[in-house]
């Protein structure tokens, strides 16, 4: 078992955030209606964990990418199914025929265990996503490229066992197929002896040698990709290559207040006919003609919903310096990877928001309510100070009345525990701002109030 490397801080740091938003659509279900879920007898408006973990992901890579952040110049993770074609670009790049660069891109793919898709849009793309080092395609590429001559002859032979054991399996379910159309009109006897199973049996294909193996599994492993080490993997496909139990929880966020949702009527002018239309109305003789212009050119509906949300997450400290070891980081780089891995996981929390419906609603615009951080032996989720709807004909603006609850709530249970400690509290919102400095001045404010996302983290 893989320890953590040295670390003397709490193991937890808790996040907790309050935002208000309005009009907005940030995740829908399959009906592209909002997203619900029951508490303490009302409906609440939520957004899902997974909604928030993609958006807090994309948006580090991103920025670390272009030179932005704690993680500039850090390896970061691509979750697709796309690994074969991205593997055999770079082999082109490397001097590989097109036709022979995808062919032996997806051949050690499915050597190591990898399924393709069956249709003709997705036969070159695996069925589950991969999550992995974004360079593991320009890796893999220049292992098969410096053993390109065994590469290229086990690929062939492979391809063509591929190809002969497709055939027979497509032989006999045509078999099979036959034998019950003949069979339901009559023509076989229903005691013949039928064939079965042959379509479903494991065909012998050549395996991949051992270096070359090993030389695929290096290139998707985990590696130095620090999202990985944060939101995990998992990978049933090939037993042999490492899943990740993330450092990062995230739970769904939800309205503090009951769900506020409206379908909005909109309509959608056609340029074309309004021109026409226009152009009617300044010639008289051309006003009988303008009536198939009237009306718009398309209506419909889109459900949008309102209300202040609590959103909580938590970081493992231990956990990330773990699978940051694990994953074969070296020792000295550790501890200044997961410091700057804190700060951008705290960063995103604070900053990213889920894309939907952005161009439409600015969404992605809006600034937190309240954050409240604070390190513990164990996470700390304040979701059921909430259990409660908070109702605004009674109880004020719904943010600050959530405010006052988790204020309270933390308040409660740093008097009657020792393993958490004061919070760390950031607002960008000119009501909550008062709010604490009359806490702060009560003396009741259990921690202080911070002006940058980096006193977020621990001092």
């Amino acid at each position: 078992m893989t320890t953590a490397p040295t670390f003397t801080g709490e193991q937890y740091l808790s996040l907790h955030l309050l935002e208000t938003m309005v009009a907005v659509l940030p995740v829908r279900d399959e009906n592209g209606m909002p997203k619900a879920i029951s508490l303490g007898g009302d409906l609440r408006t939520m957004i899902t964990s997974q909604s928030r973990r993609r958006a807090e992901r994309t948006y580090s890579r991103t920025r670390a990418n272009t030179g932005d952040g704690p993680l500039a110049g850090h390896t970061m993770g691509l979750r697709t199914r796309e690994w074969a074609k991205i593997t055999a670009t770079e082999l082109e790049a490397r001097g590989w025929a097109k036709e022979a660069a995808l062919a032996t891109s997806k051949a050690v793919l499915s050597g190591v265990g990898l399924k393709f898709g069956d249709k003709p849009n997705t036969a070159d793309l695996t069925k589950v996503l991969l999550f992995a080092p974004e360079n593991a395609g320009k890796v893999l590429a220049a292992k098969l490229t410096e053993h390109r001559e065994a590469v290229v002859e086990w690929s062939s032979e492979y391809t063509a066992a591929h190809i002969a054991a497709a055939d027979k399996k497509a032989k006999a379910v045509a078999k099979r197929r036959a034998q019950a159309k003949l069979r339901k009109e009559g023509g076989v006897p229903a005691d013949e002896p039928q064939e079965t199973g042959s379509e479903d049996a494991d065909e012998k294909l050549p395996v991949l040698p051992k270096d070359l193996r090993a030389a695929v599994l290096t290139a998707l492993a985990p590696g130095d990709a620090i999202d990985i080490a944060l939101y995990g993997r998992f990978l049933a496909e090939i037993a042999d290559s490492p899943n990740v139990d993330g450092a990062i929880q995230t739970a769904h966020a939800f309205t503090v207040q009951p769900a506020e949702h409206i379908d909005d009527f909109y309509s959608a002018a056609d340029d074309a006919k309004l021109d026409r239309r226009n152009h009617s109305r300044a010639n008289a003789l051309d006003y009988l003609d303008a009536t198939e212009d009237s009306g718009a050119g398309m209506t419909g509906y889109q459900s949008l919903v309102s209300g202040t949300f609590y959103r909580h997450a938590v970081l493992d400290r231990y956990k990330l310096r773990a699978n940051l070891k694990a994953a074969g980081m070296a020792e000295e780089k550790i501890e200044a990877a997961a410091t700057a891995a804190e700060l951008e996981v705290v960063d995103a929390f604070v900053n990213s928001q889920p894309r939907a419906k952005t161009n439409t609603t600015a969404s992605t615009g809006s600034l937190p309510k309240l954050v409240m951080a604070f390190e513990g032996k164990r996470p700390f989720n304040y979701g059921l100070a909430f259990e409660n709807a908070i109702f605004e004909e009674n109880d004020g603006p719904a943010s600050l009345e959530a405010t006052r609850r988790l204020l309270a709530q933390h308040a409660l249970v740093t008097r009657k525990r020792d393993d958490i400690t004061p919070a760390r509290l950031l607002t960008y919102d000119l009501g909550v701002e008062h709010l604490l400095a009359e806490e702060a001045k009560n003396g009741t404010l259990p921690g202080s109030e911070v002006n940058t996302i980096e006193e977020l983290t621990r001092p």
